[in-house]
């Protein structure tokens, strides 16, 4: 009769540890969400050097510089708030200390001001004109819509896993944010260049009124979660 006695209390103390086990570790499904989205941008910054060097000398930094804020003020660039040097260097010339190159950086709000500045500065000789990179004004507003859809994607995907087996999903335990980031688009300058015919050749004229294609911007989220099973 001990014997059983233990027996049974042994086997009480299993099932309540089981139970206290169950509570503290629940059922349920651990899921990865993802969403992303396509943005056009609106802001694009370029870089233009300006090198004396060019001229062989003929012509000076200061004069050039002068042309291209000629140039950009007719093609509508509000110069004082876009416009800003990155770079001046100095160097010696015989007997009188020079300004050789200066860099710029410039902000421009569409493909068409890009297109119609490429083209003005084209038609004045200067063509050491890069894309530095492009995105969106409001592009943070935007990483946290595809954040909050990431998120949203995971919920869906557990809830309809969990009702294909006759079950629901309760309570979000765990988020992991993995990462948040903006998929950069790399530009081949001379290939957008060429597409909007910038391209000196024999046989071909600047096209001044094609717009440049830019590529959208790509935000993508990827985030994993753990809801509890009911």
């Amino acid at each position: 009769m001990k014997r059983l006695m233990l027996l049974a209390i042994a086997a009480l103390a299993a099932v309540a540890a089981s139970a206290q086990t169950t509570e503290a570790f629940p059922s349920y499904i651990q899921v990865n969400g993802r969403a992303e989205k396509e943005v056009t941008p609106d802001e694009f910054y370029l870089s233009i050097v300006i090198d004396e060097r060019d001229s062989k000398g003929k012509i000076s930094v200061e004069s050039r510089q002068r042309d291209m804020i000629a140039a950009l003020k007719r093609v509508g660039v509000k110069v004082d708030k876009q416009l800003k040097v990155a770079n001046l260097s100095s160097e010696f010339f015989r007997k009188k200390t020079s300004v050789a190159t200066a860099k710029y950086q410039l902000q421009l709000g569409s493909a068409a001001e890009v297109s119609a500045v490429w083209q003005a500065l084209d038609e004045l000789g200067i063509s050491d004109v890069s894309i530095l990179r492009v995105t969106h004004s409001e592009i943070d507003r935007y990483k946290e819509e595809v954040r909050v859809e990431a998120i949203r994607n995971a919920r869906q995907s557990a809830a309809t896993l969990a009702e294909a087996i006759g079950q629901q999903v309760g309570k979000c335990f765990y988020i992991y944010d993995s990462n948040s980031s903006v998929v950069p688009t790399l530009y081949n300058n001379k290939a957008v260049m060429r597409g909007a015919g910038f391209m000196d050749t024999a046989s071909e004229e600047i096209a001044g009124d094609e717009a440049l294609d830019f590529k959208t911007i790509r935000l993508q989220y990827n985030v994993q979660a753990k809801f509890v099973l009911e």
